[in-house]
């Protein structure tokens, strides 16, 4: 059994809303998903497989030459076994490979797990948007990585993939 991160089709809209809807308190709608997947040209969709089963879902949106995470998502079975660590590896990659030099992101402010795997990438604090979340006025974190570092990502991925097939396989 091994990780396999790959692009989302809209196959895989579904169980990706079904993650979403267990990972948020305000999930996307399934037609916001269903879009990111076949109609947004900015979208780079990005889903975890695991034994043909969809573990893991990000959304990334390239603007120019920034990287955007819009949602990153891991079904609560799967969580802290390194699934959001391959996703965020292969989607900045991607991403730098057409022309992103930066990547930011927003994070509840509660979210510490989140925010350490993010700090990990070498992405900063910048800025908050007060009571920005609606479900309950909590405070979004920005966080912006200044420059795609390819080479360390690279061996991120690398190390990430050998304790996936320990855990997993």
């Amino acid at each position: 059994m091994s990780l396999i991160v790959r692009r989302m089709t809209v196959e895989d809209v579904s169980a990706a809303h079904e993650i979403d809807v267990l990972s948020f308190a305000l999930p996307w709608p399934e037609r916001s998903i269903r879009f990111e997947v076949t109609d947004n040209p900015a979208a780079r969709c990005w889903a975890a497989e695991l034994d043909d089963r969809l573990v893991g879902m990000l959304v990334l949106w390239l603007i120019l030459d920034e990287a955007h995470i819009a949602t990153l998502a891991v079904h609560p079975d799967f969580r802290g076994q390194g699934v959001a660590k391959n996703l965020l590896i292969e989607a900045l990659i991607s991403a730098f490979n057409e022309g992103a030099q930066s990547a930011l992101l927003e994070v509840r402010a509660g979210n510490q797990t989140a925010q350490k795997m993010y700090k990990a990438f070498g992405f900063e604090i910048v800025g908050l948007r007060e009571r920005y979340y609606k479900d309950n006025k909590e405070d979004a974190i920005l966080m912006t990585l200044s420059r795609l570092p390819v080479e360390p990502l690279s061996r991120a991925s690398v190390e990430v993939e050998k304790r996936e097939n320990k855990i997993t396989g």
